[in-house]
C-alpha cells in the first residue's frame, strides 16, 4: 500500500493547472507567446510591450476563463477567429508562424509530454502511447486542456490579439490608432456577448437540478443498516460494464435494487462529482465546479459531518485530488502506480482501514478504469478489462468482509462518479457515455430484484446514506432519499419501480 505523499497532493493540485481547460488556456497562450519570442526576452521594450498588450487582452482571456464552449458550441469558436482574422487584416507579419509554433507546441503538450511521457512516468504505459492518443486528442470533447477542437480556436485567437497589440507598440510600432484601439474595444464586447448568447440559448443539455430539502425528506429514523460501503468505480460506462464479464457485481445488481436512469452532475469531473455525491449538494453551492480547485473544501455540510453529529464515522479511501474537497476525511492513495497494481492496492488500503477503524460508512474509489480510459481511450478492450478487474478485486473484498462478520447488517451501494466518451476518457461536457451511470444497492433494508426506471441523480447518494445510518441529513441536501429501493417504504407508486 503506497499512500498519497505530501508532495503527491501538492503535484496534483499544480497539474489540475495544467490538466483543466481554463486555467490551461491563459497558462499555455502566455507560456507559447514568450517562447516565440525567446530572442527578445533581453530587451525592456519587449515587457514593456507585453505588458500592456497583456492588460488589453485581458477582457479575452476572462471571457475564455468563464466560458468554456462545450461539445458542437466549440464548432462556434471559429466565428470569433475569423473576425480577428478581418480585424488585424490577415495573417501576414509573422502571425500564420506564431499560429503553427503554438499547433505544435500544443500537440507537443498532449501528445508527447501528458499522452507518453507523463502517462508513463504515473501509471506505466508504453513509450508508444502516442501512437494511439493522438487519435484520442483529435476526438476529445471534455473541458480539460485535451481538448483540441476548443483549445485552438481560443488559442489562435488570444495569440493574434497578443501579436497585434506587441507589434503596434515595437518595431517602430505608433502604439495603435485610436480607431484600432476602439476596433479592439468593440471586438471584445462583441465575443463576450456572442459567447453569453450561445450559452444562453444553445447551452440546453445540462441536468434539471432536484429541489428537495432535508425538510422535506422522510424523517431519519432508527438505522436500517449498520454499515454501508459504497463502491465506485470511477469512470464506467454503462454500456461498457453491460458488455464485461463482471458476474460478482451483476450479481448484487440482481438481487438487489438498480437504477437504471442514474444521471451524474454538470460539469462531471471527478472532484465535483464526487462533492456532489457526498454533500447532496450541486456545484454552485458545494463550490468545487472543476477539478482545479480555487478554495479548499466543499462550502456546505457533507455526509461525513452528519455522521459526526451522529457519533458515528466514515472515511472516503480515494486519490489525493480528493483532498480538495473532502479534507482530512480522505485517505489518499497514491495514484502513481503501474495501472494493474491501482485497483488491487485501493482495495489492500481498504481492509486495512476497516481493520484499524471499521467505520460505519466506507466510501472505495477505484481508479483503474478510469485511468485507462484517460491514457487508452473507453472504446477499446483495455478498458472494458480493467472493469472486469474491478469486479474480481470487489468480489474479494466484500468475501473478506463477510469472512470478518462485517456484512451481518451492511448495505453495499455500487456506482460509478461519471462515464466517459470518446477521446482521453472524456468527462466533463456530458457527451456520449458520461452522463447516465450504473448504480445499484444490495444488502441490509434493500429490496431484491427490482428495476427503478425513473430519473434519479446522484445528488441522492448523500441524504439516502445518511437515512441508512440514521444520521441527520446534510444540511444543502437537494435530491430525494431513494426509497425505492427500501424494504421500509414497501411498494412504491407505480412507475417508481417494476
Amino acid at each position: 500500500m503506497k499512500r498519497a505523499s505530501k508532495f503527491e497532493i501538492i503535484a496534483a493540485r499544480a497539474w489540475n493547472v495544467l490538466n483543466e481547460g481554463r486555467p490551461f488556456t491563459p497558462v499555455f497562450v502566455i507560456g507559447a507567446f514568450l517562447l516565440y519570442h525567446i530572442g527578445d526576452l533581453g530587451a525592456p521594450a519587449f515587457w514593456q510591450a507585453l505588458g500592456l498588450s497583456l492588460l488589453s487582452a485581458l477582457p479575452l482571456f476572462v471571457i475564455f476563463y468563464m466560458h468554456d464552449y462545450p461539445l458542437y458550441l466549440r464548432n462556434y469558436l471559429w466565428i470569433p477567429l475569423m473576425g480577428g482574422v478581418v480585424l488585424w487584416g490577415g495573417v501576414g507579419n509573422g502571425l500564420l508562424n506564431l499560429w503553427l509554433f503554438g499547433a505544435a507546441l500544443y500537440f507537443f503538450f498532449t501528445i508527447f509530454f501528458w499522452g507518453t511521457f507523463y502517462y508513463h512516468l504515473r501509471i506505466g504505459t508504453s513509450w508508444l502511447n502516442f501512437t494511439r492518443f493522438w487519435k484520442l486528442v483529435l476526438q476529445h470533447s471534455d473541458s480539460t486542456s485535451g481538448n483540441a477542437q476548443e483549445q485552438l480556436p481560443k488559442v489562435m485567437l488570444l495569440l493574434g490579439v497578443l501579436h497585434t497589440l506587441t507589434g503596434w507598440q515595437m518595431n517602430g510600432g505608433t502604439g495603435g490608432s485610436a480607431a484600432d484601439w476602439t476596433r479592439l474595444l468593440l471586438f471584445e464586447a462583441g465575443v463576450f456577448v456572442f459567447g453569453w448568447i450561445l450559452h444562453r440559448y444553445l447551452f440546453d443539455w445540462k441536468p434539471v437540478e432536484r429541489r428537495e430539502s432535508p425538510a422535506t425528506l422522510p424523517p431519519v429514523g432508527e438505522p436500517v443498516s449498520l454499515r454501508v460501503y459504497v463502491l465506485v468505480i470511477d469512470g464506467m460506462r454503462k454500456d461498457r460494464f453491460e458488455e464485461a464479464d463482471a458476474p460478482f457485481l451483476k450479481r448484487l445488481r440482481a438481487q438487489g435494487t438498480e437504477y437504471t436512469s442514474m444521471e451524474t452532475v454538470y460539469p462531471a469531473r471527478t472532484v465535483v462529482c464526487f462533492s456532489s455525491m457526498f454533500t447532496g449538494a450541486y456545484p454552485r453551492e458545494h463550490g468545487i465546479v472543476s477539478n482545479f480547485v480555487h478554495r479548499l473544501g466543499v462550502r456546505v455540510e457533507t455526509i461525513f459531518d452528519s455522521l459526526r453529529r451522529a457519533g458515528k464515522t466514515g472515511r472516503l479511501l480515494g486519490i489525493a485530488h480528493l483532498i480538495d474537497a473532502m479534507g482530512d476525511d480522505v485517505d489518499a492513495i497514491s495514484a502513481v502506480m503501474h495501472y494493474d497494481k491501482a485497483d488491487s492496492e485501493t482495495v489492500k488500503m481498504a481492509k486495512a482501514i476497516v481493520e484499524e477503524r471499521d467505520p460505519d460508512l466506507l466510501v472505495v474509489q477505484l481508479i483503474g478504469t478510469d485511468q485507462i480510459g484517460h491514457a487508452r481511450g473507453s472504446l477499446y478492450d483495455e478498458y472494458r478489462i480493467k472493469i472486469e478487474e474491478a469486479d474480481r478485486l470487489l468480489a474479494d473484498f466484500v468475501g473478506w468482509l463477510e469472512q470478518r462478520g462485517n456484512m451481518e447488517g451492511a448495505t453495499i451501494i455500487v456506482c460509478a462518479d461519471h462515464g466517459q466518451a470518446i477521446g482521453i476518457g472524456s468527462h466533463g461536457h456530458l457527451d456520449e457515455g458520461e452522463r447516465w451511470v450504473p448504480f445499484f444497492m444490495w444488502g441490509q433494508g434493500v429490496r431484491e430484484g427490482v428495476r427503478v426506471d425513473d430519473a434519479q441523480s446522484l445528488v441522492s447518494l448523500a441524504p439516502t446514506l445518511a437515512y441508512l445510518l440514521g444520521a441527520p441529513y446534510p444540511g444543502s441536501s437537494r435530491g430525494p432519499v431513494l426509497t425505492q429501493a427500501l424494504k421500509r417504504f414497501g411498494r412504491q407508486p407505480e412507475g417508481a419501480g417494476r
